[in-house]
């Protein structure tokens, strides 16, 4: 079993920025994928970057390329989201999740399909005013 702990999320104007963070426990070793994801209430959640724990390069959706850096300190079992130029339009939950699969490679799923993920954080709210 993994857990996955989230922090560092809150309201900023925008072009402001945070940083989430997303400490794994437990059997971290079982996961190769970890990937930040969110949802605004009536909308479908989608995923905003994913990286290799076996490191790699990153992924991100388009509309945060640029803007948002994932990273991870492996000794550490955290995984990053910097957030920088936000824009209202991120307004939404984050969450942080993980993975066995890889996010890519030897027929591994895409990494913004959701339901292949194993493990859940409990989300944190990262709220943009204009």
């Amino acid at each position: 079993q993994v857990q996955l702990v989230e922090s560092g999320g809150g309201s900023v104007q925008a072009g402001g920025s945070l940083r989430l963070s997303c400490v794994a426990y437990g059997y971290t070793y079982s996961t190769n994928c970890m990937a930040w994801f969110r949802q605004d209430p009536g909308k479908e959640r989608e995923g905003v970057a994913a990286i290799s724990t076996g490191g790699g390069m990153p992924y991100y959706a388009d509309s945060v390329k640029g803007r948002f850096t994932i990273s991870q300190d492996n000794p550490k079992n955290t995984v990053y989201l910097q957030m920088d130029s936000l824009k209202p339009e991120d307004t939404a939950m984050y969450y942080c999740a993980a993975r066995f699969q890889d996010c890519s490679g030897g027929g591994a799923p895409p990494w913004t399909w959701i339901k292949e993920y194993n493990y859940w954080a409990q989300g944190t709210q990262v709220t943009v005013s204009s």
